[in-house]
């Protein structure tokens, strides 16, 4: 009897039977997986801010709390749900989390009536109290649905399709979803705008719950392996590559934690999420403390998307093609070029290689964060190892607004937790060296020469 995992794999249809390689459709479906996550991330969250302050009664340091503590609570279960992913695979998985997000932007569409049905006092503190009670419940539902386990599912799912190929498929998806969620935040405002921000909320929550769940029902496949395909559409194990792709040792999530490489990668992927989403949260803040205008602060995304997008794409074709580990230099070194100009954005210089580090790294986190785990820790525990760095990363980006914004009223100035970071990149660059796939040793001791002066794999 087939295992939950493996059942229905060939209903509606058999992908072996697809006239191509099903994993360009895998791909598609990737892509349209992590922008449906969209309503669970903060960009937006962010374009119903107002609204919910204005119906709910809360202010906007109480919803930013609530918000907070909500992302962090579901940080801490996301390897749970990366266990989950392990035992079901990603179109069961997939489908539980679009019904559970479903639900929740149904409960938040009607948050304030909500809360007023278990308190009506507004001005009592037992209604304050209940209040930020619920919308932490409801961001709490959100965050771990859809920005921690939808997008990890479809991350997760590409990389089991493509070995060989998996650098440039994971550029191309990354720069489809960067493309997608570049316009979500207008797309939900003028939804807002034809609609409500009530009605949008229900919008997406039936599109959700229904339309997209069946998506997932009938395109997303866990692996090829199960459908009787193999990643890359080929033997890939017999081309030649210069650096180790295939996993000869699945690790489980406890090894993994006492490998030097697994810390060297996942850190510098926490800092980022952190130092950005202060950077978001604090955008206007932190340029006029340098003297610049709104404008000059709003300027910085298009130039930045650009760079983005070329250095995905290029970290992506390269990966395949050369050890992460210089990548991971190349991205360390971006980062730390980011931080050390966000604190000192008010020289001109510094303003411009804000944005080429921003981009650098920008550029190169989903290629890391995507590629890294499959190649250097095997598929057998994907999800496991990859819900636990989706944990330290969502709690990074949790926290990374509260470390600024202590920075700015303890200390007088954001520069100082900029600056902070910095050095903790330095060391990290300093490491990254010697940050290299654990696959390598096992590579050299399962193959063997034969006759004709090719290497055999056990």
């Amino acid at each position: 009897m087939k295992n939950m995992k493996s059942r229905w794999n060939e209903f509606p249809f058999k992908p072996a039977k697809v006239p191509f390689f099903y994993g360009w459709v895998i791909l598609f479906a990737s892509v349209v997986g992590i922008l449906m996550s969209a309503p669970g991330q903060t960009i937006g969250v962010s374009t119903f801010t107002d609204y919910l302050i204005d119906n709910i009664g809360l202010s906007r340091n109480q919803i930013s709390t609530s918000y907070m503590v909500g992302t962090i609570a579901s940080s801490l279960i996301l390897t749970w749900a990366g266990r989950m992913y392990d035992r079901y695979g990603a179109r069961w998985t997939a489908m539980a989390a679009s019904l559970l997000m479903a639900f929740v932007l149904v409960c938040l569409s009607q948050s304030d009536r909500i809360i007023r049905l278990i308190v009506n006092d507004v001005r009592s503190n037992f209604y304050t109290a209940t209040a930020v009670v619920i919308m932490i419940l409801l961001f709490f539902v959100l965050r771990f649905s859809g920005q921690g386990v939808l997008t990890m599912v479809s991350r997760n799912m590409l990389m089991k399709w493509f070995v060989a190929r998996r650098g440039i498929v994971n550029g191309l998806m990354s720069v489809f979803v960067a493309l997608g969620f570049s316009v979500a935040p207008l797309a939900f405002d003028q939804l807002i705008q034809l609609t409500s921000w009530r009605h949008s909320w229900l919008i997406m929550g039936v599109f959700a719950g229904v339309i997209f769940t069946i998506f997932v029902f009938i395109f997303f496949r866990d692996n090829p392996e199960e459908s009787g395909l193999l990643p890359d559409g080929e033997k890939h194990g017999h081309r030649e590559h210069h650096v180790t792709i295939k996993a000869f040792q699945q690790y489980t999530l406890k090894e993994v934690r006492k490998t030097l490489s697994f810390w060297l990668y996942a850190l510098p992927l926490a800092v980022h999420t952190l130092y950005v989403t202060a950077f978001t949260f604090h955008l206007v803040s932190l340029f006029d403390m340098a003297g610049l205008n709104r404008e000059k602060a709003l300027g910085i995304f298009i130039p930045v998307s650009v760079i983005s997008v070329f250095v995905s794409l290029a970290g992506g074709w390269l990966c395949d093609r050369i050890k992460l580990k210089y990548l991971l230099i190349v991205a360390t070194a971006g980062e730390l070029i980011a931080l050390i100009s966000l604190g000192n954005l008010n020289d001109g210089f510094f303003y411009y290689s804000f944005i080429i580090g921003h981009g650098i790294i920008g550029g190169l986190f989903n290629v890391l964060m995507t590629v890294t785990w499959p190649r250097f820790y095997g598929q057998k525990h994907l999800g496991s190892i990859s819900g636990f760095v989706m944990s330290l990363v969502v709690f990074s980006s949790a926290l990374g607004p509260v470390l600024y914004s202590f920075s700015l009223t303890r200390l007088g100035s954001y520069d100082y937790a900029s600056l902070g970071f910095a050095v903790l990149m330095v060391i990290l660059l300093a490491f990254s060296f010697k940050g290299d796939n654990p696959q390598d040793k096992f590579e050299n001791e399962t193959s063997k020469p034969i006759k004709n002066g090719t290497k055999e794999y056990n």
